[in-house]
């Protein structure tokens, strides 16, 4: 599977770990920078380049690392066609895929260590989504939004 990768300075040596692991489990991965360590290096164009890849490559998925992710999937998720889940343990990385249909997940470099980041992946690259759309209730009118200031 071709998966595209992007981080920020703090996300920099995970990011290079996983391009390796992903080569020596046959992936594709697909390197969307910074490709220098740079202390300076903010996320936004590295994860938005990574996130674009991804929206416009349908059979592919994405993975942008920062020092907590939040960020990292805020950038991604303003993608059009990105769906981007930060995984903080093997639970969420399982749930973003399987009923999220997550494309993008979005990984603390500062949060876990380099074992637990890969086993994120790891499940977030092999668990399928289900294909079922949760029943949406509340007084949203189906658009999954709540009113407020009532």
């Amino acid at each position: 599977m071709r998966v595209y990768l992007g981080s920020d300075h703090a996300g920099f040596d995970l990011k290079n770990h996983l391009v390796e692991w992903l080569k020596a489990h046959g992936h594709e991965p697909v390197d969307c920078g910074p490709h220098l360590y740079d202390a300076q290096d903010d996320y936004p164009p590295f994860c938005l380049r990574a996130a674009e890849k991804t929206a416009a490559d349908p059979d592919s998925l994405g993975i942008v690392i920062g020092g907590s992710g939040n960020g990292e999937q805020i950038a991604a998720n303003k993608v059009k066609g990105v769906r981007a889940a930060l995984a903080w343990s093997e639970e969420t990385a399982k749930l973003g895929r399987e009923h999220n249909d997550a494309n993008v997940i979005s990984v603390g470099g500062r949060m876990h260590t380099q074992e637990e980041a890969t086993k994120f992946v790891e499940i977030f690259l092999t668990t399928p989504y289900s294909g079922e759309e949760p029943e949406r209730t509340g007084g949203d009118g189906g658009n999954g939004q709540q009113e407020s200031g009532q």
